[in-house]
Parts: structure tokens; C-alpha cells; sequence
């Protein structure tokens, strides 16, 4: 129970994330295909004697990567959802194992916001909402640069105005 009587319960949350999410995945898995079937190939083209094997290697590295590229962040940004009420953060993430997460506000220790180089390029940011809990922090990937920004300030404003849990 959160500190004005009524219960925090697991519910699926009702916020997407940003479309451009699918385009930042898409990339982090290309740049992964282009590190595990990029070296073997250029070294394949190099090096005349080893050309089958290297090549033959570069595509069992980088055929599993381009399949992922095409696959994953479409179905990933279909399960991945998000939503903050005045009583907590709701996360569901996980494409096999799914995991729902919640995170009363009475619980919230600090806010963070975070873009890295890709997620810059793409506009987007990971929101971190760390607990006293020993289960880690509560992630937000793939939000909007702004909507992670508004949602940074409405959860510090939100957490100020809420009592901490006595128990």
C-alpha cells in the first residue's frame, strides 16, 4: 500500500516508447554485425589462402546479427511499455522473459537521464529510476528526449510531494 491507502498493483503499462526506439536497436545490432562479420570479412578479402574460411566465418558471425537487425526491435518495441502515475513507474520489459517492474513513488531515490552517442543521434533517451530496492534501478530505454527530460522533472517534483514509506 502506498501512503495514501490504496494499493500499488502489477498492471501492464499503457506508454509506448519513442518510434525511433526500432532505428536505435536496428543500429546497435548492425554495428554488432559489422564488428563479429566485418573483420573476418575485410581479412577474407586480404588474405587469398584463409578466403573461405574467413569469409565462411564472417557470414556464421554476421547472418545470426543481420537476422537480429531485422527481427528484434520491431518485436521489442511491440512488448516494451512504460507508464508513470502519481503513485509509481510502471515498466514491462523482455521479448522471452518478460519482466514487469514497479516503483512506488515513496520508494524513489534519485532520477537520472542518459544519452549516449547513438541514442543522441537518434533524439532519444534511457531514463533511470533507482530505489531502495536490491533488484536494481527501474529503466526507461527509448523515450523521446523530451519526454524523458519532462518525465525526469514530474517524478522529482512527484517523489517531493510524497511521504516516504514508514515500513
Amino acid at each position: 500500500m502506498d501512503q495514501g491507502g490504496t494499493a500499488v498493483r502489477l498492471r501492464p503499462p499503457r506508454e509506448r516508447l519513442d518510434a525511433r526506439a526500432v532505428g536505435w536497436w536496428r543500429t546497435q545490432w548492425l554495428v554488432a554485425l559489422l564488428g563479429l562479420g566485418g573483420i573476418p570479412a575485410l581479412l577474407g578479402l586480404l588474405i587469398e589462402p584463409a578466403r573461405f574460411w574467413l569469409l565462411l566465418s564472417a557470414a556464421v558471425l554476421g547472418g545470426p546479427c543481420l537476422i537480429g537487425a531485422l527481427v528484434f526491435p520491431s518485436w521489442w518495441f511491440r512488448v516494451h511499455r512504460w507508464e508513470v502515475t502519481d503513485e509509481a513507474v510502471y515498466v514491462r520489459t523482455g521479448a522471452f522473459w518478460q519482466e514487469w517492474r514497479i516503483a512506488p513513488m515513496s520508494r524513489i531515490q534519485t532520477v537520472d537521464t542518459l544519452r549516449g552517442p547513438l541514442e543522441r543521434y537518434f533524439g532519444l533517451a534511457t531514463l533511470t529510476v533507482t530505489t531502495a530496492s536490491s533488484q536494481g534501478p527501474v529503466k526507461i530505454v527509448g523515450l523521446g528526449h523530451r519526454t524523458a527530460a519532462e518525465l525526469a522533472e514530474r517524478l522529482t517534483l512527484i517523489t517531493r510531494a510524497t511521504a516516504g514509506d514508514a515500513t
